[in-house]
């Protein structure tokens, strides 16, 4: 019994830091009906560019966030004018192509710089452990979940307290009606894109510090947020969270009860199924948008 509550506290605390990644992937999709296949890649930028902000100036962890967020932050509104901003006819589909090598790139140049060698965030928290009734855990786990709570607590008041959140909201419901009422969508598109970016750094920083990662690491994890974000429902950020929760929560009881060999094929199946009944996900809409 105390393996199965362990194995449900893990999920939850890791399930939050999935869900932050995935949150920058549900709100460009929402307000550009871009998929950007390339975030993957971009969290595991955002670790490399933790892990040489502790290896070579001795910065930590979580404030080496003000620096790598908001350099992600321009990263991410210079991939948008200069990528996806061209892209007029076909946007969803042609982004897959463009995001996709964008990712290649990303890889390429992280594995000339980095090597193709798998490495860790490394903190005294990272190692420390709390004991929690009969079993041990990281500190980072506790640490990362509070990091998710605050940007993704940060992130919905700017989404209902702020005019720019209205203007991301308006564009997420209706980009030609928010363009018609005065809004300029562009710029709104590129602010998004760089927030998502953004989070992606400090996603990969968490994600850095719990597991080891590598130039292509990317691959395994964007299948993961994908299948997060159809889950969940395409733009909804309430169903990002709650499936990235339940993914891992999933995958840890299945590993504990079963085995790790089976964890993700449990999951995925449940996916399946679910998917069948709701094709729009737990919180989706079957709705087509049009611009």
């Amino acid at each position: 019994m105390t393996l199965i509550v362990q194995a449900v506290i893990t999920g939850v605390l890791t399930g939050g830091v999935y869900a932050l990644m995935a949150a920058g992937l549900t709100l460009i999709f929402g307000v550009m009906d871009i998929i950007n296949v390339g975030q993957g890649a971009l969290v595991i930028l955002g670790a490399y560019l933790s892990y040489v902000l502790q290896v070579n100036f001795h910065v930590d962890l979580f404030v080496g966030l003000l620096v790598t967020m908001p350099l992600m932050f321009l990263i991410g509104i210079g991939i948008e004018a200069a990528f996806i901003r061209p892209l007029k006819r076909d946007r969803t589909m042609l982004s897959i192509l463009v995001t996709f090598a964008i990712a290649l790139v990303i890889e390429g140049i992280l594995s000339l710089n980095f090597s193709t060698n798998f490495v860790q965030l490394h903190a005294s928290y990272v190692d420390d452990t709390i004991q929690v009734g009969g079993f041990y855990l990281a500190y980072i786990y506790i640490y990362g979940f509070i990091l998710s709570v605050v940007l993704l607590a940060g992130l919905y008041l700017v989404l209902y307290r702020t005019r720019f959140g209205y203007s991301v909201r308006a564009s997420m419901q209706n980009r030609t009606a928010a363009e018609l009422i005065g809004i300029d969508v562009e710029r709104v598109s590129a602010i998004t894109f760089g927030i998502g970016v953004a989070l992606a750094a400090a996603g990969g920083m968490a994600y850095g510090a719990t597991t080891a990662f590598s130039p292509n690491s990317h691959y395994d994890l964007i299948s993961r947020l994908l299948s997060i974000i159809i889950l969940g429902g395409m733009s909804s950020m309430r169903g990002a969270a709650i499936a990235a929760v339940a993914m891992l929560v999933i995958e840890d009881v299945t590993a504990t009860l079963w085995s790790p060999v089976w964890a993700s094929t449990v999951f995925f199946a449940l996916l399946v199924l679910i998917l069948v009944i709701r094709p729009q996900g737990l919180f989706g809409q079957l709705a087509v948008r049009k611009q």
